[in-house]
């Protein structure tokens, strides 16, 4: 007898339990299903599959660990380890102090096991974990429980960082005081070249008498007060730094021919300086030479500062020896240049030159890379003093120069007032006159004979004189610090109108800053003969 269909699965139903028939009808679904997919996935676009894929990728992948919030977070083990370090460094140091190299071993292996787990948290972007903190943490901790029983409490460490962090301030401040005083010796050190050129520009002077003539001649030229040509002061017994001056201003001008240099040195530089300046052509400006032994009327009965170079203290105190002094003494405060009369004689500009109008005063150390002749357009809206403020930064306010704890100082000046610069400065000698700024600074220097409202240089009683007299000018006139910092920037450089080697680092030195040597140099008559001489030699 024939079966039929349905009969086959009644007999089958009857020999498997209905679990089995259940379970096999769900594989039967679920294969079904997973030809359909695959078979789906064989017809999309293959790229389509790999942003799928990445898009997975990204819903399961844990964010980032931010490492810097790990290490400061309480919870975390990353900075509890970093904890326990820093407290064993400690406790390394002390150990070793006492002699327990031992110990001192012991607490380094550990840190060093320490630093390399909180690296490779930071590189796999996970945080640490109990199981990889507990060995190292349980055994930083025993190890400071250890030096903690030896007597290395908090207390002993902290008594002995506190000496050894004076005594390393000790060492740091006498380290300080030598480097200043070597700078100072450097920079103050005339260079064997520069000794040689004044040698034979001296022998040249005394060699050809006919230099004399033509000195005298220019002495009485009417260019020297003719109020309707532009005139530069320089104050300096260095000639090549005096020449630089001279001649970058006179390659930036207009017309160098109406400009009219007024040069200033001592009775040692006098003749070197003469025959320089005669055997050179500055493209037609007119220069005069002076020594500062011809002011007869600069003298101790008026003048304060050269009442000081004759006291015997102050001798003292400048020109000493002070290699005896202790360490925390100032060196800065002690050099010479401080009461060189040369350097003071910017406050006698009317009385050396009582003819003159405006005039633009030049230091030594700068180059000129502008034409200066608009500054004797400039309106100084009745002021005495044009200047580049330096207030941009505030230790160049006035607090930072005077002694304000001297009600002298306290009662007549703001401390918040802004501080300005010497090296190039434009003067409206009538105005200058009127206020009487010369006894103005005779007074504050007559104050300051203890050297308690100010301890150095000219610019303390410059800002004293020219209180309330001085406009200020744009910054690109005057760009300073070529001599001691290396990161102004070129830009800043290029757009000035004058450069400034303010510092101890100057040009002519071979301590000068490299990066701004080049700007001195190009102005620089290298190809003189006794240059190179002197430079061979």
């Amino acid at each position: 007898m024939r079966r039929r269909p349905a009969d086959y699965r009644r007999l089958a139903r009857r020999r498997l339990p209905s679990w089995i028939w259940i379970l096999l009808g769900s594989f039967s679904v679920a294969g079904l299903v997973l030809f359909v997919v695959q078979h789906n996935h064989q017809q999309q676009d293959p790229s389509q599959l790999i942003v799928e894929r990445d898009a997975r990728i990204e819903k399961v992948a844990p964010p980032r660990l931010n490492f810097t919030e790990e290490v400061t977070s309480a919870s975390s083990f990353a900075r509890q380890l970093a904890e326990q370090m820093t407290l064993a460094k400690a406790y390394v140091f002390i150990a070793k102090e006492h002699n327990n190299l031992h110990l001192a071993w012991e607490l380094s292996s550990k840190i060093r096991k320490c630093q390399l787990l909180l690296s490779k948290s930071a590189m796999r972007g996970q945080p640490i974990l109990l199981d990889e903190a507990k060995l190292i943490i349980s055994g930083l901790s025993a190890l400071i429980y250890k030096a903690q029983d030896a007597h290395y409490d908090i207390a002993t460490t902290m008594m002995t960082m506190k000496s050894h962090i004076q005594s390393l301030e000790e060492r740091a401040n006498a380290a300080t005081v030598q480097t200043t005083i070597f700078g100072q010796t450097v920079a103050e050190a005339i260079p064997k070249s520069l000794h040689c050129l004044m040698i034979k520009l001296t022998s040249d002077w005394l060699t050809e008498p006919s230099r004399h003539e033509v000195a005298e001649e220019n002495k009485n030229s009417p260019r020297l007060v003719d109020n309707n040509l532009y005139h530069f002061c320089i104050f300096t017994d260095n000639v090549i730094a005096a020449s630089v001056v001279v001649n970058s201003t006179v390659s930036s001008a207009d017309h160098p021919k109406q400009l009219v240099f007024h040069i200033v040195t001592n009775r040692v530089s006098y003749k070197a300086m003469q025959a320089w300046f005669l055997s050179n052509d500055f493209k037609g400006s007119a220069i005069e030479i002076r020594s500062i032994e011809e002011f007869s009327w600069l003298n101790a009965s008026y003048s304060p500062v050269v009442k000081q170079l004759l006291d015997t203290d102050s001798r003292a105190y400048y020109f000493g020896d002070h290699s005896s002094q202790e360490t925390n003494s100032e060196p800065k405060v002690r050099n010479p240049k401080y009461l060189s009369l040369l350097n003071h004689l910017r406050f006698y500009i009317p009385e050396i030159y009582p003819q003159l109008e405006k005039i633009v005063f030049l230091d030594d150390d700068v180059v000129v890379q502008k034409d200066l002749t608009p500054l004797f357009s400039l309106d100084l809206h009745g002021n005495v003093n044009g200047a580049v403020e330096t207030c941009l930064e505030a230790f160049h306010r006035y607090y930072k120069y005077l002694n304000f704890s001297d009600p002298l100082i306290s009662s007549k000046f703001d401390p918040q007032a802004c501080g300005w610069a010497f090296g190039m400065n434009v003067f409206d000698l009538i105005a200058w006159r009127k206020a009487n700024v010369t006894a103005r600074y005779h007074y504050w220097q007559e104050q300051n004979i203890d050297r308690t409202l100010w301890k150095l240089g000219t610019l303390p009683p410059g800002l004293l004189a020219f209180y309330g007299l001085t406009e200020p000018l744009d910054r690109r006139w005057h760009v300073l610090g070529l001599g001691y910092d290396v990161n102004i920037d070129n830009r800043l450089i290029e757009t000035a109108a004058v450069i400034h080697y303010n510092g101890n680092m100057k040009p002519w030195l071979k301590l000068a800053i490299a990066r701004y040597k080049p700007f001195w140099l190009r102005f620089l008559d290298s190809n003189h003969p006794y240059l190179q001489d002197c430079v061979t030699a």
